[in-house]
């Protein structure tokens, strides 16, 4: 919750721990959509109960999702099926022959990526699979939509989302209507677009009982949570970058050109200031296993009782290399970085004389540093400069010894600062409410809390590291 003069009032989380995926075959990714409502009241309670705010002062919301999601509803709004999430790797045969069919010149040039394992391609799957569900259909949309629809009743999705679906025209500026032919869906499943900075609609009497706001009350910002880490962080203009290290890792950098990786194994969308008069387009790259995998180690090697920030003092007792252990963090789907391959996570060189768990925390902070750093290759050969990372301080940049493997492997000073995606949607939210004039007003109150610059000592070491790890990681594909 954020003042009208960019000020923290209170924040609240739920749930507390990461939300429980549904995997009915290897490979799928499904949560229900409903959960995520019970979370946003709860959520809502514990901020109002925090902060002692009555209803009728808010006077915006705004709303940052997990991206890629595929939602279904039918014309009475209820919920035709799980949600399938953006680490689901289910559809990605299905958007490779897209990619092939349609020809990858065309693909790039029109949606400056391939359709990939995105929205559009989930959308494909259902048809195909599950057609009594389809035919049921009344609108699709993004996870971010949905919430919005409990909301406000209404059924909308922006631009910035649409194309982090592949379901936007970078070359015509609308709908993705030729995939969307070439797949036989119906264009009128998809959602009529608002701009992302807008009234989007307000609050309905029911949704306000439920969460204990004021009817009326409007929803003024929405964008993906990768969009919005970059926003929250006031990164919005050409050669900003921004980072987050939570369940995947991102690393999104923000260009005035409408550039793409060949392969598309990072991937380019509209950034949520988007105007084609000035153009802002946000290149993407996602580590689908980062903070997952720190998650998977505590459950699996550690006492119940102890806690990540013990885990990471454990982690920073080994030295550099964990001694010849190297952990590959890509246990959590297809990795788009790989081609779209999914090559599970591995453990090379465990040592059962020398290495205990200490070595297998460090390796694994390591190996989620080492694979950013394989994307970021990908990023600097479309000419993205990595001098200046923004992050947000949480999840695994609270690891000081994260955040200085990251820096000096990137080569990249890191500035940390006292934000989140939260504060990034509220301070949308004002700015599509007219509340803030401008970006500035917005941004006074972030502040830098950490800057954290590369080892020296240790550049020439993890360069070394680095190769050694990437020559196995070669090997694998």
């Amino acid at each position: 919750m954020i003042t009208d003069n960019g000020q923290l009032v209170a924040s609240a989380t739920s749930p507390r721990t990461e939300l429980a995926i549904i995997a009915k075959q290897p490979g799928w990714a499904e949560q229900e959509p409903s959960t995520w409502w019970e979370h946003v009241k709860l959520a809502t309670a514990e901020l109002l109960a925090k902060s002692q705010v009555k209803a009728d002062e808010i006077k915006a919301i705004g709303i940052s999702y997990q991206m890629h999601g595929l939602v279904l509803v039918d014309r009475e709004q209820k919920v035709l099926r799980p949600a399938i999430i953006w680490c689901d790797s289910r559809a990605a045969g299905i958007g490779d022959r897209a990619f092939a069919e349609l020809g990858e010149e065309e693909c790039l040039s029109r949606f400056l990526n391939s359709p990939g394992n995105f929205t559009a391609s989930k959308l494909k799957w259902v048809q195909e699979n599950e057609p009594e569900i389809y035919g049921k259909i009344y609108k699709a949309m993004l996870p971010g939509d949905y919430i919005a629809m409990m909301l406000t009743g209404e059924i909308k999705t922006t631009p910035s989302g649409l194309s982090e679906g592949i379901l936007w025209d970078f070359r015509e500026q609308k709908l993705a209507t030729t995939l969307l032919d070439y797949y036989g869906i119906d264009r009128d499943l998809i959602p009529e677009v608002v701009p992302t900075f807008s009234l989007q609609g307000q609050l309905t009497v029911k949704a306000a009982e439920e969460l204990g706001l004021k009817p009326g009350t409007v929803v003024a910002y929405r964008a993906g949570d990768q969009p919005n880490n970059a926003f929250s962080l006031n990164v919005l203009n050409p050669g900003e970058v921004a980072a987050t290290a939570g369940t995947s890792g991102v690393v999104y950098g923000v260009g005035a050109k409408p550039e793409y990786d060949l392969k598309s194994r990072v991937n380019t969308f509209l950034h949520v200031n988007h105007q084609p008069e000035e153009p802002r387009y946000g290149i993407l790259l996602c580590l689908n296993g980062t903070g997952i995998l720190n998650r998977w180690l505590k459950q699996n090697t550690m006492a119940e009782t102890v806690t990540y920030e013990e885990m990471n003092r454990l982690a920073a007792s080994v030295p550099p290399g964990a001694e010849g252990l190297m952990i590959f963090p890509y246990g959590n789907g297809a990795e788009r970085t790989l081609e779209n391959k999914e090559i599970n996570a591995s453990i090379q060189g465990l040592n059962f004389n020398l290495h205990h768990r200490g070595h297998l925390l460090r390796a694994g902070q390591e190996g989620i540093v080492f694979a950013l750093n394989y994307g970021l290759g990908i990023m600097k050969k479309m000419g993205v400069e990595i001098n200046l990372v923004r992050a947000g301080q949480a999840n695994m940049f609270l690891s000081p010894l994260f955040g200085e493997v990251f820096a000096t492997v990137t080569g990249a000073r890191v500035e940390l600062y006292n934000t989140d995606g939260a504060q990034g949607a509220a301070r949308g939210a004002g700015l599509g409410a007219g509340i803030y004039r401008d970006p500035k007003e917005a941004f006074a109150g972030l502040k830098t809390e950490k800057t954290i610059e590369p080892n020296s000592k240790l550049v020439s070491v993890y360069q070394e590291l680095y190769q050694k790890w990437a020559a196995v990681l070669q090997a694998q594909l």
